[in-house]
C-alpha cells in the first residue's frame, strides 16, 4: 500500500502477511528536475539525436562533373580595396555582392588568436568558467567546449567546477569576437589553420571536405595516410584541390613547427599572454576563400599589394596569374558598383527582381524575415503558382542577404502560404540548396505548424548593420521618442490626401471653393466658359434632381433638406414624385423642363441667354397644396405638384438652341398606376 494510507484491510490478511509501504512518486509537474552530469553536453547529445530522427543528413558527395558544372556556372570576382586604415573586402558572384569584409587597423578581430589565460571564476549552475586573456572584459570557457581528454578527467562526471580552479592557467583559443555585452567565446581545444588543411593538435580523427569531388577525395585520402602526424589530426580544406604531396607536406610542418613554438612559451610563461596570433583579415580571407573558383582578384592599395602579392606567390604560386592590380584612378568599388549594393543591403526592405519583397528585423532573440508579394501579380496561372514563383525568387534573396549581412543566431523566414505540399518542398529545396555556397555553418530545422522556416547561422563577428551604423543618441536604437505624457497620434499625409480626394469626387462642385472655381474658370478660354458653365448647371440640376431620392445631391437653395431620403413636405405623393422623375428630357433629347404655373398647366422657361447674365428676383417658396387639384392636365393625366423654382432655373438654363418641346408621359408609366385622382396622405 501507498504512504498514508489507512490500514483498515490488516485484519483481513493471513498471518505473517508482510505489508511494505512505498514511497509516493514525485510529481515531475511541480518540481524541476536536473541533468546528470554536463547540461551542455546533454544538450549537444540531444540534437544530434534529434537530427538523425528528423533525417537531416550531411551534404551529399558531388560528383566531379557536377562540381566542375558549379564552378563554371557562377563568374566569382573578389576585389580589395584600401583606404587610410580601412580595408574592404567584396565577393561578387555574377556581378552581384554576396559577402562583404571589413579590416580596421585599430579593431582587429581576435577570432583564432591563442592565448594563456588565467581562471578568474567558476559558476557551476551556469557551467561555465570566466578566463582573463589580457583584454579587459572577461572571455567565457563553457563546458561543452573544454578539452576533457587534455585534463585527464577520464570516468569522472564531465563538470566543469572539477575541470578548473579559480587562478588556473588553461590555454584557450577565441571562436567569437565580443559582441555587446557579451565577451569573447573560448575553446581550449586548439586548430590551426593553414593553406590546405587544419591542424588538429591531440586530435584523434581527420577529414576531407565534402564540397570536393569524390574523385579528388579519394586523392587526398591516400595522401592522407602517409604525411598525416600520429599525434595530431587534420582536416583537408577545400583549397585543397589539385594540391600536390610536397605542398601538403610542407603546410604540415609548417603548422607543426608552429605548435611546438605555442608549447615552449606555455611552459614558461606567465598569464594572461598571446601565444600565436592570427594574420590580418585581408590575410585570413584569401587564404581560406580565394581558390580556383574565382577568375580574378582585384586589388587596389599600395600596401595591400604588396602583402597579398607575397602571401599568394609563396603559399599558392599558381593563382598568382589571376591576381590584378588597380591601376585607374577611379574608384574599385564604383566601378564594380559595390557602394550601390551596400547601401541597399543596409535598408530594412528588399526588392525582389519580379516586384516582390522582403523586410528583415534584426531582434534581440532572433531575426525575422518577412516575404511580401509586394508588386508581383504573376504572368498567368492561378494564386498558387504566383505565391510559389515569388517565395523561389525570395529563398535565394534571403541567403544571399545572411551572407552579405553575416546575420547569425537564430533565423526566422515567413514565406507566403501555400497550399500544396509539393511546393512547400521545393521552396525548402531551394533555400537549401542555395545554403550550399554559405561558408559559414549553419542548420536548417523543419517547418513550424504555422508555416515558418526556422534555421541558426553561426554568429562570428560584427554584421554589416554594425559595420556602417551607430545607435541613435536619441532613442538608443529603438526608433522611437518616448514621452512622459501620452501623446495624440500623428496622421499621415497621404491618408488626408486620399480622404480629400473621396470628398471632392462624392460631393460634386459643391467642395471647391471660390478660388477654385474662379482658377478654373480662368484656364478656360472665353469662348468655352458660356458652353463648360451650361455643363455645369446641367450636371447641378440632375443632382438635385438625384438627390431626392438618394441624397447625394448638392445642399445649397431651398431643397437643402430633400437629399435625405425623408418624403416630401409638399403634400405631394412619393409615387408622382418618382414618375416626375421619370420624366426627364435623356441626353438625346435635350429639352427644357416644364415648369408648371399656378393653374397647374406646364408653361415652358425661356433659356437664359448667358450665365454671365444678373440673377432676377428669388422667386417665392412654392407653399405645399391643401388638398389635390381636381382640374385634369391637358393629356387628361392627374395634374402634379409644381415643382420649386430653383430646380425650374437649372433645367431651363440646361436647355440647347433647339427649339423645346413639351414633354409628354409614356403609356406604361400612365399604365403602371390606377386610374382616378392618387390618394393623398394629407386633407383628404
Amino acid at each position: 500500500r501507498r504512504s498514508g494510507e489507512s490500514n483498515g484491510g490488516a485484519s483481513d490478511d493471513p498471518e505473517n502477511t508482510v505489508v511494505r509501504v512505498r514511497e509516493p512518486r514525485p510529481t515531475s509537474d511541480d518540481e524541476i528536475s536536473g541533468v546528470t552530469g554536463s547540461t551542455r553536453l546533454e544538450a549537444k547529445k540531444q540534437r544530434r539525436r534529434e537530427g538523425r530522427e528528423a533525417g537531416r543528413r550531411r551534404a551529399p558527395i558531388v560528383s566531379e562533373a557536377e562540381f566542375l558544372a558549379r564552378r563554371e556556372a557562377v563568374d566569382r570576382v573578389m576585389v580589395v580595396r584600401q583606404r587610410d586604415d580601412v580595408t574592404q573586402i567584396g565577393v561578387l558572384e555574377d556581378d552581384v555582392l554576396v559577402e562583404h569584409y571589413v579590416a580596421r587597423e585599430s579593431q582587429t578581430s581576435l577570432i583564432g588568436n591563442v592565448y594563456l589565460g588565467r581562471v578568474q571564476n567558476v559558476l557551476p549552475s551556469m557551467e561555465a568558467a570566466f578566463i582573463d586573456i589580457g583584454k579587459g572584459r572577461n572571455a567565457v570557457l563553457y563546458a561543452g567546449e573544454v578539452n576533457w581528454d587534455v585534463l585527464g578527467k577520464d570516468g569522472q562526471p564531465r563538470r566543469i567546477e572539477t575541470a578548473l580552479k579559480s587562478g588556473q592557467t588553461v590555454l584557450v583559443q577565441v571562436t567569437k569576437d565580443p559582441v555587446g555585452h557579451k565577451g569573447a567565446r573560448l575553446t581550449s581545444q586548439i586548430s590551426l589553420p593553414g593553406r590546405y588543411l587544419v591542424y588538429m593538435p591531440g586530435g584523434q580523427t581527420s577529414g576531407i571536405s565534402r564540397k570536393l569531388p569524390d574523385t579528388e577525395r579519394n586523392r587526398l585520402k591516400n595522401l592522407l595516410k602517409e604525411i598525416l602526424p600520429d599525434e595530431a589530426g587534420v582536416i583537408i580544406r577545400t583549397a585543397a584541390e589539385g594540391a600536390s604531396e610536397d605542398e601538403l607536406r610542407r603546410d604540415v610542418s609548417r603548422l607543426t613547427a608552429r605548435w611546438d613554438d605555442i608549447e615552449k612559451k606555455t611552459d614558461g610563461g606567465q598569464a594572461p599572454q598571446l601565444l600565436y596570433g592570427e594574420p590580418d583579415l585581408m590575410i585570413k580571407v584569401i587564404r581560406d576563400l580565394f581558390t580556383e573558383d574565382f577568375k580574378k582578384l582585384v586589388v587596389s592599395g599600395d600596401d595591400a599589394w604588396d602583402m597579398i602579392e607575397g602571401y599568394v606567390s609563396h603559399v599558392a604560386p599558381d593563382l598568382m596569374g589571376r591576381v590584378e592590380r588597380w591601376a585607374d584612378d577611379d574608384d574599385v568599388f564604383g566601378a564594380y558598383r559595390l557602394d550601390e549594393q551596400i547601401a541597399k543591403a543596409l535598408e530594412r526592405k528588399v526588392w525582389l527582381p519580379s516586384g516582390g519583397s522582403l523586410v528583415i528585423d534584426r531582434t534581440e532573440a532572433m531575426t525575422v524575415v518577412d516575404v511580401n508579394t509586394g508588386k508581383f501579380t504573376g504572368s498567368g496561372g492561378n494564386l498558387e503558382e504566383t505565391v510559389t514563383r515569388n517565395n523561389l525568387e525570395a529563398a535565394e534573396e534571403i541567403v544571399r542577404q545572411l551572407r552579405l549581412r553575416d546575420i547569425g543566431g537564430i533565423i526566422v523566414v515567413d514565406f507566403i502560404d501555400m497550399v500544396l505540399e509539393s511546393n512547400r518542398d521545393l521552396v525548402l529545396r531551394r533555400l537549401i540548396e542555395c545554403l550550399g555556397r554559405d561558408r559559414t555553418r549553419h542548420q536548417v530545422a523543419e517547418v513550424t505548424s504555422l508555416g515558418l522556416v526556422q534555421m541558426t547561422r553561426k554568429r562570428i563577428g560584427t554584421g554589416l548593420l554594425e559595420a556602417f551604423s551607430e545607435p541613435c543618441e536619441a532613442c538608443g536604437g529603438r526608433g522611437l521618442l518616448t514621452h512622459m505624457e501620452p501623446v495624440e497620434p500623428t496622421k499621415s499625409k497621404d491618408s488626408d490626401d486620399r480622404r480629400g480626394g473621396r470628398r471632392g469626387r462624392r460631393g460634386g462642385d459643391d467642395t471647391q471653393g471660390p478660388k477654385q472655381q474662379s482658377k478654373q474658370d480662368d484656364k478656360q478660354p472665353e469662348g468655352k466658359q458660356d458652353k463648360g458653365q451650361g455643363k455645369q448647371d446641367k450636371g447641378q440640376g440632375k443632382s438635385s434632381e438625384k438627390g431626392k431620392g438618394k441624397g447625394k445631391g448638392s445642399d445649397k437653395g431651398p431643397d437643402k433638406g430633400k437629399g435625405s431620403g425623408q418624403p416630401p413636405q409638399d403634400g405631394t405623393p412619393q409615387r408622382d414624385k418618382v414618375e416626375d422623375e421619370g420624366a426627364r428630357p435623356t441626353p438625346d433629347q435635350p429639352a427644357a423642363e416644364p415648369a408648371p404655373d399656378q393653374s397647374g398647366r406646364a408653361t415652358m422657361q425661356p433659356a437664359e441667354a448667358s450665365p454671365q447674365s444678373p440673377p432676377g428676383p428669388a422667386p417665392a417658396k412654392a407653399q405645399p397644396a391643401e388638398a389635390p387639384s381636381s382640374v385634369p392636365s391637358a393629356d387628361g393625366m392627374t395634374p402634379h405638384q409644381p415643382a420649386t423654382q430653383p430646380a425650374a432655373e437649372s433645367a431651363a438654363e440646361s436647355a440647347t438652341d433647339t427649339p423645346p418641346r413639351p414633354v409628354r408621359r409614356s403609356r406604361r408609366r400612365a399604365a403602371s398606376r390606377p386610374a382616378g385622382p392618387p390618394e393623398h396622405s394629407a386633407g383628404g
